[in-house]
C-alpha cells in the first residue's frame, strides 16, 4: 500500500493492517511523519518531533498491543514521556529546554498498547484557554478553514488528526479541552468519566478533580477501543472510576436501548441562547435520536444554572495558576514570577496569591454541592443530556489570542466559550464530541451529549448508533490548506 492510503484509515484499521502482516510498523510510521513534513508548516499542530527515535521503536516494535505500529502525536500538556521535551506553552521551560526523567502511567499504557509516539503538539500556555495560539510557539490553524481556530487547549492535537496526520492523538480536558477542539475540527472527543484514567505517577489530582485524559479520534471505535488500554486505577491514585461490566469496544454497535434525552440549547448560567449554527446542530440531532426511537424533549436541567460553580470557579483558576508558578519555580530550582507567563495567566498567577487555604476548601466543596445537584439529573429526568459542544462555531484565529484583549476580557470570553463544556469537569460524568453537522460556511459544528456518572457505555453505545445513521467518515478537510493571510495581532 502507498503511505497516502493510510492518511484516512482510523488506528484500529491501520493496526489491522499490522496485525495481518499487509504493512509494517515503519511504513505507517514514515506515511505519519512525510504527512507531518507536508502539512505542519501551514498548520503549525506538531511543536516537537521524535522522528528518529520512532524509528528505531517502529523497526523493534513486538507484542500482543492492539495498536502496535500505529502512529500517534502527544499534547505537549501532561503525558510526559521519558526524555521528551515538556514545555506546555510556557517560554520559560521552552528556554531551559525541560524534559521528563520518565513516562506518566498514561503514556506506559499508550506505549505499551503498541502506539508510536512521533512527537508533541501544540497548547496553550498551561492550558487555560479554548484556542490554541500561544506566544511561544503561534497560532495552530484549523485544516477546515485555516484562517480559523482549532479549538483549546487540546487544538494542536485536534489539528493533527483531522489533517490526516495521524490517526489519533493525546489530549487532556480541565474545561473542555477535548471536546471543543473536537466540536471545531470535525472529531470524535470524549471526556471519559473522573478518574476513568490515570494522573500519576506524578499527580493524583491536578487543578482540584477537573482533569481528565483520552484522546480524540475520527471515529467512535476508536474512542472505544483506546478507553480500553488506558482505563483503570494505577498505584497511589487517590480514588478510581469502578471498572466496566464488558471492554468499551465491545458497546460499539450494542442497542443502546430507549434512551430519555433532553436537550438544552442556552448556556449554563445565563440566558443566552447558542448561536444558531450550533442550535440547528441540535435541534436536527434531536430529530435523529428520535427517529431513532429515543424519547427525545427539551430540557431546563435548571440545577446547571444554579451558582455554586459560577461563582467559585474564578478563585479556584487563580489558585492552581499560582501553583503551577511555584511548582515550575521548585521544579526548575529558580524562582519564575508572573512576568514570565502570558498577560492573562500572569493576572491570575497574581490573583491566586490572595486565595487562602479556607476560600480554597470554602470553593470546592460549594462546586461539589453544585454538581451534586446537577448528577441527580440523571437519576430522576434523563439518561442522556443533548447540547452543543461550543456556544459558536469555531473562532476567527486573533480573537481570543494572549494579546489580543485585556486579561480580563479574555479570561471572560473563555469562559462564555467553554459554558457548555466546563460544568461536566465539576461534576466528573462522562460527556462526548460528534461531528453531526457542518455549517454553510463548512466549519464543522459539534453537539455534546452527556451520561450519568461512570457511564461511558452508554454514550459509546448511543455515538455508534448517530455514527451508524449519519456518518461522517467521508467528510474531509481541504487536501492543501491555502495559505492564510496573517493572523491579527490584536490592538
Amino acid at each position: 500500500m502507498a503511505g497516502d492510503d493510510f492518511t484516512w484509515l482510523d488506528a484500529t484499521a491501520q493496526a489491522e493492517l499490522v496485525r495481518t502482516g499487509q504493512v509494517s510498523p515503519l511504513e505507517l510510521l514514515d506515511a505519519a511523519i512525510a504527512r507531518i513534513e507536508k502539512l505542519d508548516g501551514e498548520l503549525n499542530a506538531v511543536v516537537s518531533t521524535r522522528f528518529e527515535q520512532a524509528r528505531r521503536e517502529a523497526v523493534t516494535a513486538r507484542g500482543p498491543g492492539p495498536f502496535r505500529g500505529v502512529p500517534m502525536l502527544l499534547k505537549d500538556f501532561l503525558c510526559h514521556t521519558a526524555g521528551d521535551p515538556v514545555h506546555g506553552g510556557m517560554r520559560a521551560l521552552w528556554e531551559r529546554d525541560w524534559r521528563a526523567q520518565s513516562d506518566s502511567y498514561l503514556a506506559a499504557r499508550l506505549r505499551a498498547a503498541g502506539f508510536l509516539f512521533c512527537g508533541r503538539t501544540n497548547t496553550p500556555e498551561l492550558a487555560t484557554s479554548i484556542t490554541t495560539e500561544p506566544l511561544l510557539h503561534g497560532a495552530t490553524r484549523n485544516p477546515w478553514d485555516p484562517a480559523r481556530s482549532p479549538g483549546g487547549s487540546s487544538g494542536g492535537s485536534a489539528a493533527a488528526v483531522a489533517a490526516g496526520m495521524v490517526p489519533v492523538a493525546h489530549g487532556n480536558d480541565m474545561a473542555g479541552s477535548l471536546r471543543i477542539p473536537a466540536a471545531a475540527c470535525g472529531l470524535v472527543g470524549l471526556k471519559p468519566s473522573r478518574a476513568r484514567t490515570s494522573l500519576g505517577p506524578d499527580f493524583g489530582e491536578y487543578w482540584g478533580q477537573v482533569t481528565h485524559e483520552h484522546v480524540l479520534t475520527r471515529s467512535v471505535r476508536d474512542t472505544a477501543a483506546v478507553l480500553d488500554v488506558t482505563a483503570g486505577a494505577a498505584p497511589g491514585d487517590p480514588y478510581s472510576a469502578p471498572p466496566p461490566d464488558r471492554p468499551y469496544r465491545t458497546e460499539v454497535g450494542a442497542d443502546p436501548g430507549r434512551l430519555r434525552i433532553g436537550y438544552r440549547i442556552t448556556a449554563p448560567g445565563t440566558c443566552e441562547t447558542a448561536h444558531a449554527d450550533c442550535v440547528g446542530a441540535v435541534e436536527r440531532t434531536a430529530r435523529l435520536l428520535e427517529s431513532l426511537g429515543h424519547q427525545v424533549a427539551p430540557s431546563a436541567a435548571a440545577a446547571l444554572d444554579a451558582p455554586g460553580m459560577f461563582d467559585t470557579m474564578p478563585a479556584l483558576l487563580a489558585a492552581v495558576v499560582t501553583w503551577e508558578l511555584e511548582a515550575w519555580s521548585e521544579r526548575l530550582g529558580e524562582r519564575l514570577s508572573s512576568s514570565d507567563l502570558e498577560p492573562m495567566n500572569a493576572m491570575l498567577a497574581e490573583a491566586g496569591r490572595s486565595v487562602t487555604a479556607v476560600q480554597w476548601i470554602a470553593a470546592s466543596l460549594s462546586s461539589q454541592r453544585w454538581a451534586r445537584g446537577v448528577a441527580a439529573l440523571w437519576e430522576d429526568e434523563l439518561d442522556v443530556l443533548l447540547t452543543p459542544t461550543s456556544p459558536a462555531p469555531p473562532a476567527a484565529l486573533g480573537e481570543l489570542a494572549p494579546d489580543a484583549k485585556s486579561p480580563e476580557e479574555l479570561a471572560a470570553g473563555i469562559a462564555t466559550g467553554a459554558a457548555f463544556t466546563a460544568p461536566f469537569n465539576i461534576t466528573g460524568q462522562p460527556a462526548i464530541s460528534l461531528p453531526l453537522h457542518w455549517n454553510a460556511d463548512g466549519l464543522p459544528i459539534g453537539v455534546q451529549l452527556v451520561a450519568a456518572q461512570d457511564r461511558e457505555d452508554v454514550l459509546i453505545r448511543l455515538a455508534s448508533q448517530l455514527e451508524e445513521a449519519a456518518p461522517w467518515s467521508a467528510r474531509r478537510p481541504a487536501e492543501a490548506p491555502v495559505r492564510p493571510a496573517p493572523v491579527p495581532s490584536g490592538p
